[in-house]
Formats: structure tokens, C-alpha cells, sequence
């Protein structure tokens, strides 16, 4: 643990020595702030009016998004690892929003959802087949001579579901949620942007870069991944927290 996190402390360095090395041949602020002016606008840029309601704002639709794509993924795929019928019906949908851009979901949610509901929506499709097709895996990969033993025994679905089922697809969930989180904030972002949505980090990031303020643009993207990787590691951490509630029963 210490010598990954050492690791890791190592490599966060050198990529910030080769970012003031590439900034100061630029030599233009304009085009490439340096780390240092990213650091001295991050100490200030939370002071700022709206600063919070702007954070809040993006914060609480993506998790939203990101908490319904949660639900319903994990719901579908118990159902479709029931229901081979469901699997198949849902696979043309999974693929497709697994191949389209994620730009051309956004255009085509202007015109159907308000700027409000853009956020949420994004976040939600982006995430759910991430999440929808772990947990899926992970009931396809259960012990079969444990379900042999469950249906000898005539042991209902519910009780396999809870205690074969569940255990299994653990690895699977946490892994997924993991990367959906990081891919709800870079979709939802994107969605902003793209729709300059009132009163979020989308609109900061383009103001940022109409008015080419690149100390800001790169200051907000460092929150951004700031904000991306604790909602991520806070929602592992639940995870694990509510199966070792479920493992005690």
C-alpha cells in the first residue's frame, strides 16, 4: 500500500515537472498556464461568488444520473441473468449506447430534454452499460456446482440470488462503478459544455476558453478530477460497507 502510494506520489510529480517543462518552452499563458499559476487560481477560485452553488450544481445531477444508471443496471441485469429473454431485448439497446459518440447524444438530448435534465440523462446513459453489463457478467460467472446444489435442493431464486449471486457479482459492481463514476463526470461535463448549461462547471469551462483564461480551464479541470475521484472512492467505500451488511445476514 505504502509503496503504491509512493509510486503513484512519483509519477503525479513527473508529470507536473514535464508540465512546467512543455509551459515554459511555450512560454505563453494563453495557450499553456503553468502549474504554478493553475495552484495560485485554485487558492482563489473558491472564494468566488457561486462557486459553490456552481459545484453543487453539476455535483448533484451527475450523481443523480449517475445513482438512477445504478439502480436500474443492476435491476436489468438480475433480469436478464433470469430472463434470457430480457438479455436479448436489452442487447441492441446496450450496444447502441455503448458505440454511439457521446456528442451526438448530447445534440440529439438538446432538443428532446431541458438544459436541466441534459446533466442527469448523460451521466445516467454513459454509466448504465458499465454498470448493467459487470453485474450481468458476474451472474453469468457463478459457481455452477453451487447452483446445481441450489436447484437439487430446491432452493428458491430469492436465496440464490442473495446468497450465491450477490457474493459473486462483488468484484464485478465495484469494478464497475469505478469507471462509470469517472465516465458520468467526464460525459456530464461534456454535456455542459456542449450545451452551456446555466449555473455549472460545463459553463465555466467554456467561458474559460472564449475568453482564454487557460489558468481557469485547467483550474476547474483539476476539480473536476478532484471531484470525480472522491464521489468514486465514496461510493466504493459504501459498496463495501453495505455487503459486509449483506454477508452478516
Amino acid at each position: 500500500m505504502k509503496r503504491s502510494l509512493i509510486h503513484k506520489s512519483g509519477a503525479v510529480l513527473l508529470a507536473l515537472a514535464l508540465w512546467q517543462g512543455i509551459s515554459m518552452l511555450v512560454n505563453m499563458d494563453i495557450l499553456l498556464a503553468s502549474p504554478l499559476k493553475v495552484i495560485k487560481r485554485l487558492a482563489t477560485i473558491w472564494t468566488e461568488k457561486g462557486f459553490v452553488s456552481t459545484v453543487l450544481f453539476s455535483l448533484m445531477r451527475i450523481t443523480c444520473g449517475f445513482l438512477i444508471a445504478l439502480a436500474l443496471g443492476i435491476i436489468l441485469a438480475v433480469l436478464a441473468g433470469r430472463f434470457s429473454i430480457v438479455e436479448t431485448l436489452l442487447w441492441p439497446y446496450v450496444v447502441t449506447i455503448k458505440s454511439v459518440p457521446v456528442a451526438s447524444f448530447i445534440i440529439l438530448c438538446l432538443i428532446w430534454f431541458s438544459f436541466n435534465q441534459l446533466t442527469v440523462f448523460i451521466a445516467f446513459l454513459i454509466a448504465f452499460p458499465v454498470i448493467y453489463s459487470n453485474v450481468l457478467q458476474g451472474i453469468k460467472s457463478a459457481d455452477p456446482n453451487m447452483l446445481e446444489m441450489a436447484r437439487l435442493y430446491d432452493v428458491s431464486w430469492g436465496r440464490r440470488l442473495l446468497y450465491i449471486y450477490v457474493p459473486n457479482i462483488k468484484p464485478y459492481l465495484i469494478s464497475a462503478c469505478s469507471v462509470a463514476v469517472g465516465m458520468a463526470w467526464k460525459a456530464g461535463v461534456a454535456a455542459e459544455v456542449i450545451g452551456v448549461v446555466n449555473g455549472s462547471i460545463g459553463e465555466k469551462l467554456y467561458n474559460a476558453k472564449i475568453y482564454f483564461q487557460n489558468a481557469d480551464l485547467l483550474a476547474w479541470t483539476v476539480i473536476i478530477i478532484l471531484l470525480s475521484v472522491v464521489i468514486e472512492k465514496l461510493f466504493v467505500f459504501i459498496l463495501k460497507k453495505i455487503y459486509e451488511g449483506v454477508e452478516k445476514l
